[in-house]
């Protein structure tokens, strides 16, 4: 993080927003006290879209059945 003149930042806005994409923070200062961060955006995120699924998974009667105990021994290793 490096920290830019207000001055210095106006001049070079290009190049610095060039650097704060690839990555790194530049700090912006007026008089040398830190005043503004210029940073790189977060991408957007894709939105949670519920019940899109709704009607088109089916679960049988007997979902939670005990299994069968053929099937059972095969999981437990017997």
């Amino acid at each position: 993080m490096r920290a830019v003149n207000l001055y210095d930042a106006k001049t070079q806005l290009s190049r610095l927003v060039d650097e704060a994409a690839s990555g790194k923070d530049v700090i912006i200062a007026r008089a040398g006290k830190p005043v503004a961060r210029l940073t790189q955006l977060e991408t957007a995120r894709a939105k949670i879209r519920f019940g899109v699924l709704k009607r088109k998974v089916k679960l049988a009667a007997d979902f939670d059945a005990p299994l069968p105990d053929a099937v059972l021994a095969q999981f437990e290793g017997r």
